[in-house]
């Protein structure tokens, strides 16, 4: 038998399989590591540790007619289930943000809750507020939800909050 070379193709795509398998594998164990946020977190600690939330902030801009829709969200408590790890959250959590820091409305409260990717946590927060898609908008006065917002928005975040709280 003739010992293969180094030159034929075989013995050149085992190595090759074996560096790019070896590389998903730490990919995937880097991924299983990641810092996916648990419970509640503030806005920037938010944009600042996830590349994703601050790069679609930053490329977002609301029109004026959606920063004039924010005002019916005034005096409410706004409550966001989503996970870091989920690219509907991604795309809408950082919108929900530059809408309110650009409309500047004035909100009872503003709670951002991190979920696993069971959507659950350890304190039943999630699964109180019968969570099932992430990201969830939840708008609530005197302490009862009056409008949610669940995974992507129809129209867009600001026309759906407006056609959800008027009368």
């Amino acid at each position: 038998m003739i010992p293969a070379s180094f030159d034929d193709p075989p013995t050149r795509i085992v190595p090759a399989l074996l560096s790019l398998w070896l590389l998903m594998g730490t990919t995937t164990a880097a991924e299983q590591s990641n810092s996916d946020h648990l419970g509640e977190i503030s806005t920037s600690s938010l944009l600042s540790n996830y590349e994703a939330f601050a790069s679609e902030y930053e490329a977002y801009s609301p029109t004026r007619a959606e920063l004039s829709l924010m005002e019916s969200l005034r005096g409410k408590e706004v409550i966001v289930l989503f996970g870091t790890w989920c690219h509907d959250s991604e795309r809408e959590v950082p919108r929900l943000l530059k809408l309110l820091d650009q409309s500047e409305v004035d909100l009872q409260s503003l709670t951002l809750f991190a979920v696993d990717r069971n959507k659950t946590d350890p304190d039943g927060f999630a699964a109180r507020l019968e969570l099932q898609y992430t990201p969830t908008i939840i708008v609530s006065e005197d302490g009862r939800e009056i409008a949610r917002i669940v995974e992507r928005p129809i129209k867009g975040l600001a026309t759906d909050f407006q056609g959800q709280l008027s009368p």
